[in-house]
């Protein structure tokens, strides 16, 4: 992601324009501009990796940092071991405090990808809740903490409210004054006056503002951010085969990219302006171009080049670039020939595969032979042979002109073998 950063508007006048805000504490924008102010986003380490759903959480971080203030990232430890009941329908699975601390460290590394921790004047930081609460003892929680804070107070939260219909274990429901806790906890021991989340964790931030006054007397804000949506209802980050992770082992390159890239207009307009840093004289002149000429995909371009780099770096971008150029028959034999394993399965991923012996090729076979008897790729080999003529067959991107034989020379990665028919129809034959 290119840092390029105006900071002719303050912070909340940026997330403002950006469509990054969605309930704001009064008093947060003037206190914001009127000091350095450390601020907070809580993140519950229920995986080894952040998904895209936590991109505007660290956006938030990202800006806020840009603007001279210090971030703070608080780790779940504690929390994660109970679950948060914020407009869940059933309770979350307990972690152990092993699995937590895995998650952690792989999460924290992900965060280095767009936050600085090594800045002498506002460098990020990564806290665990669970330090500050693993000596602390039930009895004295109830009666330093839960004295201040009525239940009628915490059953009016509309998180809680929805679950009383179905049900909630005084263990989630515990889960809002621990939130708070955290907040109390890094007011005394940070000086952190702002906590910032998604909108279904305002009713635990506010709890955690109140929290503070009544104990301290102090002052602290709550700023959120909407919950992302997409245009056509799906949920934001989701695709058929699950979540969009930043970890590349869980989600390719070549996904995530493909991700951004295949966002709907109306999603593009949004995602440019909360997933980017682009400044906003360039944001502008790209909505432009975008809708002067939208078939170009301008903007999902800018959003998954952005991205892609930022998370996966430049090599792996331009590799990705290289795979998608394969794909649509752009491409030659020699790039396809290069492609790592991983990232040909990413590009090829839904296409029909055929498993063959590797015996079947181990001297050699007629490519006939193969396409008919073996995997079945055509029903006869008349057909095959009319496409050959017609110039129509291609193996590992390379046209057949005539009837060739295959041995394992022209396995991919010792392994494949790419079948294209015509200029969209591909088949993977496996070697095994």
């Amino acid at each position: 992601m290119r840092f390029i950063y105006l900071k002719r508007m303050g912070f909340v006048e940026t997330l403002r324009w950006r469509g990054m805000i969605q309930d704001i504490m009064p008093g947060t924008e003037e206190l914001l501009k009127k000091e350095k102010v450390a601020a907070y986003v809580g993140i519950d380490p229920t995986a080894d990796s952040l998904h895209i759903g936590h991109l505007v959480s660290i956006m938030l971080l990202k800006h806020l940092q840009l603007h001279g203030h210090k971030p703070l990232i608080v780790m779940g430890g504690a929390t994660s071991m109970i679950g948060d009941p914020s407009f869940k329908s059933d309770e979350r699975k307990l972690l152990t405090r092993e699995t937590i601390e895995y998650n952690s460290n792989c999460i924290k590394k992900q965060f280095s990808l767009f936050l600085d921790f090594d800045s002498s004047d506002n460098a990020a930081e990564l806290l665990n809740n669970y330090d500050w609460t693993k000596d602390y003892t039930f009895l004295n929680f109830i009666r330093d903490i839960g004295k201040h804070i009525s239940v009628n107070y915490m059953m009016a939260k509309d998180s809680v409210k929805k679950r009383l219909e179905t049900g909630i274990s005084f263990t989630e429901f515990s889960d809002q004054l621990l939130q708070a806790f955290d907040y109390l906890h890094l007011y005394q021991q940070k000086n952190c006056r702002l906590q910032m989340g998604g909108s279904d964790q305002w009713g635990n931030i506010t709890t955690g503002t109140e929290l503070i006054r009544r104990v301290c007397g102090g002052e602290a804000y709550a700023l959120t951010c909407p919950l992302i949506t997409k245009s056509d209802g799906g949920k934001f980050g989701k695709t058929e085969s699950g979540n969009i992770w930043l970890d590349p082992q869980k989600t390719s390159a070549y996904a995530f990219y493909q991700f951004w890239l295949n966002c709907s207009d109306e999603d593009a307009k949004k995602f440019i302006r909360i997933f980017t840093l682009l400044p906003q004289e360039e944001i502008i002149q790209l909505e432009k171009e975008h809708e002067q000429a939208p078939h170009l995909r301008i903007l999902q371009k800018t959003i998954a080049t952005e991205l892609t780099i930022c998370v996966h770096s430049l090599n792996t971008y331009n590799k990705v670039l290289e795979a998608t150029e394969i794909l649509f028959g752009k491409s030659t034999a020699d790039a396809l020939a290069n492609l790592s394993e991983e990232m040909f399965l990413s590009v090829f991923e839904g296409v029909p595969t055929f498993n063959v012996a590797r015996s079947a090729i181990e001297n050699t076979i007629n490519i006939v032979d193969l396409l008919v008897e073996k995997a079945n790729v055509f029903s006869s080999k008349g057909e095959l042979r009319r496409l050959i003529k017609e110039g129509g067959l291609f193996v590992n991107k390379n046209k057949v002109l005539e009837e060739i034989l295959v041995n394992q020379d022209y396995l991919l990665n010792n392994k494949y073998i790419l079948i294209q028919k015509g200029k969209k129809n591909y088949y993977v034959i496996i070697v095994s």
